[in-house]
């Protein structure tokens, strides 16, 4: 009887040792890094790119994506001059391959120049060495043009996940999103566009936009005025984000720590 029992106690001892040590081996293992991990709330979650900015200013920035042609360019770049905006322009790389007159004159006309892949695939499904190709290719050719190496990137079809965010830091640049969508790629007008804008626009906003579609060089002269007359600044992305000392929280929105 007292050698079964020692028997039954040293096999409990052993399943408990055991259990503790696999516990820890796994919390080990999943102990994440600041480099693949962004703090939201005080807790582990996935790495976000900015959305918006949390601002006290009236500033509030526009973006226009280049990936299809060049025809509206200077009709753009006239009306942002006309409004003394800047703005900021993600680019394709084979768009800058396309248009590098169009390049030279935004960069020149004191525009941002942002980096919008080299080809726009789907880099969701891309590995980090495939999608820290696509932007080093761009970044090259933007800078090729202007003298100027874009820090800023966002991924075509807004896509993103936590191999393209880190493949975006390797490359010195910054993931943007956006926080309002003027949907001017499905051929809305001026009105519908800022329709969808007016309600929802506050300071820190970083608002989407397109060249090559129906009715944006047309609408770009409304959207900015109404913009101003709400009492907001127009900034280039780089003027509103923060460079140092930022979380990003849970819906995207950069702060100060």
């Amino acid at each position: 009887m007292f050698l079964v029992f020692n028997k039954q106690k040293i096999i409990s001892y052993l399943v408990a040792f055991s259990t503790v040590a696999i516990l820890f081996a796994g919390a080990s293992f999943f102990i994440p890094t600041y480099e693949d991990t962004i703090e939201t709330a005080g807790r582990v979650s996935k790495l976000l790119p900015i959305y918006c900015v949390k601002t006290e200013e009236k500033k509030v920035s526009l973006t226009i994506n280049c990936a299809w042609n060049a025809d509206d360019i200077d009709k753009i770049l006239d009306t942002l001059n006309k409004n003394q905006v800047k703005v900021t322009f993600f680019m394709v790389g084979d768009w800058v391959d396309k248009y590098p007159e169009a390049v030279k004159k935004i960069s020149a006309l004191g525009h941002e120049i942002g980096n919008h892949s080299n080809t726009h695939p789907h880099v969701n499904q891309m590995t980090l060495e495939k999608n820290e190709e696509q932007i080093k290719e761009c970044a090259n050719k933007i800078e090729r043009l202007t003298g100027k190496r874009s820090t800023l990137y966002r991924g075509p079809y807004g896509e993103y996940n936590d191999i393209v965010i880190t493949a975006t830091k390797n490359q010195n640049h910054k993931t943007i999103q956006w926080s309002l969508d003027t949907l001017d790629y499905k051929g809305l007008t001026g009105d519908e566009m800022w329709n969808r804008l007016k309600d929802k626009l506050k300071q820190g906003d970083i608002v989407l936009m397109h060249n090559g579609t129906l009715h944006t060089a047309d609408a770009l002269d409304k959207i900015i005025s109404n913009i101003k007359e709400k009492g907001y600044e127009i900034v280039p992305v780089s003027e509103l984000i923060y460079n140092e000392n930022y979380i990003i929280d849970a819906n995207g929105m950069q702060k100060i720590e």
